[in-house]
C-alpha cells in the first residue's frame, strides 16, 4: 500500500476516534414514534433516530453507547439508575403552572359507578404498563401501604400474582402474555404503541370503551371535552371532579426525563441540540394520531435542566423510591436491626467510629454500627438511601440536610448545667473572625485578603461571613472580595483551595481541599491552623476555637500559640480581644445537630441516650463519645457535655431559627453557594419536605 494513503488512513481513523458525538442517537419504541423523529431529524439534523422494541432495550442501547438519549418516566428512571446499567436524568419535562416539573398520579372512573378506592378489589383495572409510574407503582404502592391490597411481600408471592388475584382481570402492558394482567387487552399487552391500551391514553381508553372500571393515569390525562363524565376516586374513599386533582390523588410523582450515560459532555450535546431545534413541535404528536405522547408528553410546555450529578434516587425522591422499593424488595417490611449505622467521614472518624461500635456491643450485637464516606453530603446521600441513619453536622449540614428530606433529632449541648435542665435551652455558639493583632487587618480593610474557612458551606466557617460580605457588595463572586485561601470543599481550580494544606504527604495530595480531616485546615481548629501558619489573613470559627488551640491546649501544632496574639473583628466596630464574642460576632448560631430519617427518629434517639449514659462527657469509660485522640472533634465536637432531644416534630427549619434562615436566603440567592446535592433535592416542588 501507499506509505502516504495509509498515514491518510490512520489519520481518518485517529480523527474519528477523537471525535465527540456529533449527533444525538434518539431512542424510540414505535413505528409513529420513528416517523416523529424521522421529521425531527429533518429539522433538526442534529438527531439521528435509533429503533428499539422497548424502553428496556433502549435502556440497554444507551448503556452500551448505540443510542443516546430517550424520555422515560419514574418507574423507568429508577430501573435506568440501577448499577447494571448506570444512566441518569439530565432534562426534566415541565408540565405548565398545573404542576412544573411533577404531575399527579390519579385513579379514574365513570361518573356514577359507585365505588370507591377501597372497593377496588374485584374490579377490572386499566395501567399504563408494567413498572410506570402513575399505572402501576404509584396505584399498587399506595393499595398496599393503605392495606387495601394485602401482600405480604415477595417470599409469599410476587407482586404481579398479588394484583391478579385482588383485581377481576387488567390491562397492564408489559405484563406475561396470557396472565390474568393481560386479560382486557386490546393487542400484544406489550410495553408499546402495538398495544392500543398501552400508555395514558390507551389506559384511558381502556376505562372509556368499558374494557376497565379504573384508569391510573395522570391528572391531565382526561380530555377537556370528557371531563364531565369522569371522577378522580380518593385515599379517603370518596370521589371529585377531575379538575380537584390537587386534593384529590395517589400521589405527587417527578416529572419524566431524558436520561443518558454519566457524561457531562454528552449531556451537553443533547440539552444544546434540543435548545436548538426551531420550525419542529417537540411536544405535538397531532400529526402521527392516534398515537399520543411520541418521544415527550404531550402536556409538556418545556423542558428544564436538572443539576449536575443528580442520580436518579435524587431526582426521584425517597418517598417515591420507598414505594419501589416496597414493590421490589424481598420483604414489605425494612431490616428490623436494633442497632443505628453511624456515617463517619474520612479514615479517623472511621477509626473512632470502629472503637465505638466494638463498646457499643451487648448480647452478641452493636448498638452503633459503622458507615463511612468521603464527605459529608456523601453521607447524607447514604443516609437518604438508607445505607446509613445518622451523623453530627453543623448548622449549614443541617440546613441542606433538610432540604433533603432529613430531620434534626438531637443536638450537643455545650454547658454542663444545661445537661441537667430542661432540654428546651438549646445550645448555640458564636461565629467569629480572628485575625493577629500585629496584621493590622480589621473588617473594613479586608478585601483583598487571604480567608480561612472552616468548610464551604458550613455555618461559622462559610455562611454567616459570606452572607454577611454578600450583604455588603452583593457580588456572587468572592474570589472578587477574597484574593485567594483554603475553604475545604471547594472547587480544586478555585482560589479557595489555593491555601490549603492537604495531609502533609508530599506527593499527590488528595487530600487538599477535601472537606474531611485528611486537610489539616479543615474545620474550626484547622482554619485556626491555616491563620496561625500565615496561609490566611483571617480565620472564620466559633468563639471557643482559640482557647481550644492555644496557651498549652490542643494538638502538637498549636503548643506554642499564644492567645494573646490574636483579636476579633466584626462590621462597624474596632478589633476587640477574644473575650468581647458576644458583642463582637458575624452571628449567634445553633449549635451542631444529630440528623436522621424521619421515620427513624425516635429510635435513634432512643439509643444515643442509652450509649451517652455509657459513654458520655461524665462517665470514665475507655471509650469516650465526645472526646477524640487522632484528631480533633471527630463525629462529634469535643466541647460537647451531653446530647439533647430536639422536640419530636421540631422541622430544620425552627431548628436553625429565623436569624439563621434570613441568612441563608440571602446566601443562596448566589445559585453557586448551594451544593449540587442541595439542588438535586430541591429540584422538584414534589421532593420538597
Amino acid at each position: 500500500m501507499n506509505p502516504l494513503l495509509l498515514v491518510a488512513l490512520l489519520g481518518c481513523v485517529a480523527a474519528v476516534s477523537a471525535a465527540p458525538a456529533e449527533k444525538v442517537r434518539w431512542c424510540v419504541k414505535s413505528d409513529q414514534e420513528l416517523r416523529k423523529c424521522t421529521d425531527l431529524v429533518a429539522a433538526a439534523p442534529a438527531f439521528s433516530c435509533v429503533k428499539k422494541e422497548s424502553t428496556l432495550e433502549c435502556i440497554i442501547a444507551i448503556k452500551a453507547g448505540e443510542a443516546d438519549a430517550i424520555t422515560v418516566d419514574g418507574g423507568d428512571i429508577y430501573t435506568a439508575g440501577l448499577n447494571n446499567y448506570d444512566l441518569h436524568p439530565i432534562i426534566a419535562e415541565d408540565y405548565g403552572e398545573t404542576s412544573d416539573t411533577c404531575y399527579y398520579a390519579v385513579a379514574v372512573v365513570k361518573k356514577g359507578t359507585g365505588f370507591g378506592f377501597r372497593e377496588l378489589g374485584g374490579k377490572k383495572s386499566c395501567h399504563t404498563g408494567l413498572g410506570k409510574s402513575a399505572g402501576w407503582n404509584i396505584p399498587i404502592g399506595t393499595l398496599i401501604t393503605e392495606g387495601v391490597l394485602q401482600w405480604a411481600g415477595i417470599e409469599d408471592k410476587p407482586v404481579e400474582e398479588a394484583v391478579s388475584t385482588f383485581f377481576q382481570s387488567s390491562c397492564a402492558p408489559g405484563a406475561p402474555r396470557g396472565s390474568k394482567l393481560c386479560e382486557i387487552c386490546k393487542g400484544d399487552c406489550s410495553r408499546s404503541q402495538k398495544e392500543p391500551y398501552y400508555d395514558y391514553s390507551g389506559a384511558f381508553q381502556c376505562l372509556a370503551e368499558g374494557a376497565g372500571d379504573v384508569a391510573f393515569v395522570k391528572h391531565l390525562t382526561v380530555p377537556d371535552s370528557e371531563k364531565s363524565k369522569y371522577e378522580l376516586l380518593c385515599k379517603d374513599n370518596t370521589r371529585a371532579p377531575i379538575d380537584n386533582y390537587k386534593d384529590c390523588h395517589l400521589a405527587r410523582v417527578p416529572a419524566h426525563a431524558v436520561i443518558t450515560r454519566k457524561d457531562p459532555e454528552l449531556a451537553n450535546l443533547i440539552w444544546n441540540s434540543l435548545s436548538g431545534v426551531q420550525n419542529f413541535n417537540l411536544f405535538s404528536s397531532e400529526a402521527y394520531a392516534p398515537a399520543k405522547n411520541l418521544m415527550f408528553k404531550d402536556s409538556t410546555q418545556k423542558l428544564v435542566r436538572v443539576p449536575p450529578n443528580t442520580d436518579s434516587f435524587l431526582y426521584l425522591g425517597s418517598n417515591y423510591v420507598s414505594i419501589v422499593h416496597s414493590l421490589k424488595k424481598e420483604s414489605a417490611t425494612g431490616t428490623a436491626s436494633s442497632g443505628i449505622r453511624w456515617c463517619a467521614v474520612g479514615h479517623a472518624e472511621t477509626v473512632k467510629c470502629d472503637e465505638w461500635s466494638i463498646n457499643s456491643v451487648t448480647d452478641d450485637s452493636a448498638s452503633i454500627e459503622c458507615q463511612n464516606a468521603p464527605t459529608v453530603e456523601d453521607c447524607f446521600k447514604k443516609i437518604m438511601r438508607k445505607e446509613a441513619d445518622v451523623m453530627a453536622v453543623d448548622g449549614g449540614q443541617v440546613y441542606t440536610a433538610g432540604k433533603c428530606g432529613l430531620v434534626p433529632a438531637m443536638v450537643e449541648q455545650y454547658d454542663e448545667q444545661a445537661c441537667t435542665g430542661p432540654s428546651d435551652t438549646a445550645s448555640s455558639y458564636f461565629a467569629v473572625a480572628v485575625v493577629k493583632k500585629t496584621s493590622g487587618v480589621n473588617w473594613e480593610n479586608l478585601k483583598g485578603k487571604k480567608s480561612c474557612h472552616t468548610g464551604v458551606g458550613r455555618t461559622a466557617g462559610w455562611n454567616m461571613p459570606m452572607g454577611q460580605i454578600y450583604s455588603q457588595t452583593k457580588d456572587c463572586n468572592f474570589a472578587n472580595f477574597f484574593s485567594s485561601g483554603c475553604a475545604p470543599g471547594a472547587e480544586p481550580s478555585s482560589p479557595f483551595c489555593r491555601e490549603c494544606k492537604g495531609s502533609g504527604k508530599a506527593v499527590g495530595d488528595e487530600a487538599k481541599c477535601k472537606a474531611s480531616a485528611e486537610e489539616q485546615y479543615y474545620g474550626y481548629a484547622g482554619a485556626f491552623r491555616c491563620l496561625v501558619e500565615g496561609a490566611g489573613d483571617v480565620a472564620f470559627i466559633k468563639h471557643t476555637t482559640v482557647g481550644e488551640n492555644s496557651d498549652g491546649n490542643g494538638p502538637e501544632w498549636a503548643r506554642g500559640v499564644n492567645s494573646n496574639d490574636y483579636q476579633l473583628i466584626c462590621p462597624g466596630k474596632d478589633p476587640m480581644p477574644l473575650s468581647e464574642y458576644m458583642s463582637c460576632h458575624l452571628a449567634k448560631v445553633p449549635a451542631h445537630a444529630v440528623v436522621t430519617r424521619p421515620e427513624i427518629r425516635d429510635n435513634v434517639v432512643r439509643i444515643l441516650q442509652d450509649q451517652q449514659t455509657k459513654f458520655g462527657a461524665r462517665v470514665d469509660s475507655t471509650f469516650r463519645m465526645f472526646s477524640s485522640t487522632n484528631g480533633k472533634n471527630l463525629l462529634f465536637k469535643d466541647s460537647t457535655k451531653c446530647l439533647q432531644e430536639i422536640p419530636s416534630g421540631r422541622t430544620f427549619k425552627e431548628f436553625l431559627g429565623n436569624e439563621y434562615m434570613a441568612a441563608m436566603s440571602s446566601l443562596r440567592e448566589c445559585s453557586d453557594t448551594a451544593s449540587d446535592l442541595e439542588k438535586s433535592c430541591t429540584f422538584h416542588t414534589c421532593q420538597q419536605p
